[in-house]
This record gives structure tokens, C-alpha cells and sequence, in this order.
């Protein structure tokens, strides 16, 4: 990989000295292009790809706590699985809300979208249930799906509507699919915060709190926001000509989206690389582990891990 880098970095000293005085903003690109090449060649090694186990009917959700366990569900069987640092893998929660996204908050409670009766769960150590919220208004959010938790505690969460075979209800009860936050402290009410989407879905915010990337299934749009102090989001750029059924980032900034496999996005959307999974779908990822350098997929029936040459920031 050394000599790799090297020769990438000889090349770019070259072509800048020919090109820069002939057209600035083709440079530009050039030397992005190829930067590209040289971080999809420190990313990981494909054929590192483990396969955990496969007995589940759908994983989803992969989160991971302080110790880098990470904590995934599945969503029909209605179960939260771990799967700790040591390798092993065991029953966290059943009866589990039909939990979908989960995200750790800075006590160590795990929060889950939980999908049976649309509300946003807390869960602690020992499986004891909180419920933060069951609906807006006295309406039924449309199905709360993946969340991100902020540095105040506040949550961020999607709430697209996909009709479940176990829900009574056949059409949502709020109009639109939003994005929304709600704020720290009991009895907070949540706020909408983008109504700019068809369908959004994945969500994840950027270590330092300064911006919320948020996928649109219906557009196939990965959209970046700026966080405002009081929460709210502000300034809506599209960043990915792709959706995303959950995603993560890591301390290079790199964006990971999924669905069919696994696509890794530099910081201005530029596709440095692409993760092959055999499963007809990749639902979500996460990086876990002791050091944070081993990325976990869930795809369909299947868990997966990846070590990467890089680390995770959640």
C-alpha cells in the first residue's frame, strides 16, 4: 500500500507542474479523481469479508455501545441481537418493539425506532423499556426508522411509511414523511425539522455536530444539512446521486451508504469504493469493535464484518 501512495503522490506532482497553468479547474478534478483511487486502495481488503452468522429473517440496525459491542435487530422475529468484542453472539431483547434503527445515547441506554406502535424506545442494560415518544399531536408517527443522537442528547430520527403486515392501520395518520428532532428533557414535544424529502430514511450526523446527512429513498438523494443551536436544520445540499437504507461515517469523513452492497463516498461525494455482499439486500452498517476499526453489515438474513484501514467516529 506504501508504494501505492507514493507513486500516486509522484504522479499528482507531476501532472500539477503540466496542467495547472493550462486549466486550473481540470487540475482540480484530476487530483481528486486520483485520490479517489488512492483511498479505495486503503479502505479494506475485500476478501476480508467474515460472514457472523446468518439465521435471522431480516437485521437491521447495527449500533455500537462504548466497549465497541454492537447491537443489531431482526425486525420480523421481533429480537435485538449483540454480538460482543470477544465474537460472540447472544440474545439481548425479545419482544423487542419490532425495533428497526438503534443508536447509543451518552448513558448507555439503547434507543430503538420501535416499529410496532411507532414509538421511539429506551432501553437499558437489563431490557427495561422506556417509551420517549408515541406520537405527535395525538397522531401516530408513519413509522419512525433510524435515528442519530446529538451531543445535548437531543434525537434526530426518519419517519417514512412503510405499510407492515402487523400494523391494523392501512394509511398513515400524519401527512408528508419527515425528518424530526426531539429535543433533551422530559415532556419535550418533537419538531419538525425537514419536510424537504419524499422519503427519508438512513441518517447519520457529523462528529463535531455541525451537519446531519439524511437519505431519500424516492429520489435516490443523499442530502447534507447544517445543525442549528437550537436544533433545527437549515441549508439542504445534495451531496450523493443515492439513497440509502441506513449509513455511517468515518474519521477520514467518508460517507457509507447501502443497498446493494455497501458504496463509500469522500467528503464531496466523490465513489472511492464499493463493498460486494452477496445478499439481495444490504440494509445498514457500523463500525464497532474494540478500536472501532471493524466495520459490521447487516444484509437480508446475515451479519458480516469488515475489517477496515480506517475508523469509525459513533
Amino acid at each position: 500500500m506504501q508504494i501505492i501512495r507514493i507513486v500516486m503522490t509522484w504522479l499528482c506532482c507531476i501532472l500539477a507542474s503540466i496542467i495547472c497553468r493550462i486549466h486550473p479547474t481540470f487540475l482540480l478534478i484530476l487530483l481528486f479523481s486520483l485520490k479517489g483511487l488512492d483511498v479505495r486502495a486503503q479502505l479494506f481488503d475485500q476478501d476480508s469479508l467474515k460472514l457472523i452468522s446468518r439465521q435471522f429473517a431480516f437485521t437491521e440496525g447495527p449500533a455500537v455501545d462504548k466497549d465497541g459491542n454492537i447491537y443489531f435487530t431482526d425486525q420480523p422475529n421481533n429480537k435485538i441481537w449483540k454480538y460482543n468484542t470477544e465474537g460472540r453472539l447472544s440474545l439481548f431483547k425479545d419482544s423487542a418493539g419490532r425495533a428497526n434503527g438503534l443508536y447509543f445515547n451518552h448513558r448507555g441506554q439503547l434507543l430503538a425506532c420501535a416499529d410496532e406502535k411507532n414509538e421511539i424506545w429506551s432501553i437499558s442494560q437489563d431490557g427495561k423499556v422506556t417509551v420517549l415518544l408515541s406520537d405527535v399531536d395525538g397522531k401516530k408517527l408513519n413509522g419512525p426508522n433510524d435515528l442519530w443522537i446529538d451531543k445535548k442528547g437531543g434525537i434526530y430520527f426518519t419517519d417514512p411509511y412503510y405499510q407492515r403486515d402487523y400494523w391494523t392501520r392501512k394509511k398513515p395518520e400524519i401527512e408528508g414523511q419527515k425528518v424530526y428532532y426531539l429535543p433533551p428533557g422530559k415532556g419535550k414535544k418533537p419538531i419538525v425539522v425537514a419536510d424537504d424529502v419524499a422519503k427519508p430514511n438512513g441518517i447519520v450526523g457529523s462528529p463535531d455536530g455541525k451537519y446531519l446527512y439524511v437519505a431519500d429513498r424516492v429520489r435516490n438523494k443523499t442530502y447534507r444539512y447544517t445543525i442549528e443551536s437550537n436544533g433545527k436544520l437549515s441549508g439542504q445540499k445534495a451531496v450523493i446521486d443515492q439513497g440509502s437504507d441506513g449509513m455511517t461515517l468515518d474519521n477520514q469523513g467518508n460517507i457509507y451508504l447501502t443497498g446493494k452492497g455497501v458504496s463509500i463516498y469522500s467528503p464531496i461525494g466523490i465513489l472511492i469504493g464499493h463493498i460486494e455482499i452477496k445478499e439481495p439486500w444490504t440494509s445498514n452498517v457500523c463500525f464497532g469493535g474494540k478500536d472501532r476499526t471493524n466495520l459490521f453489515i447487516t444484509a437480508s438474513t446475515a451479519i458480516y464484518c469488515l475489517p477496515m484501514w480506517t475508523k469509525g467516529v459513533e
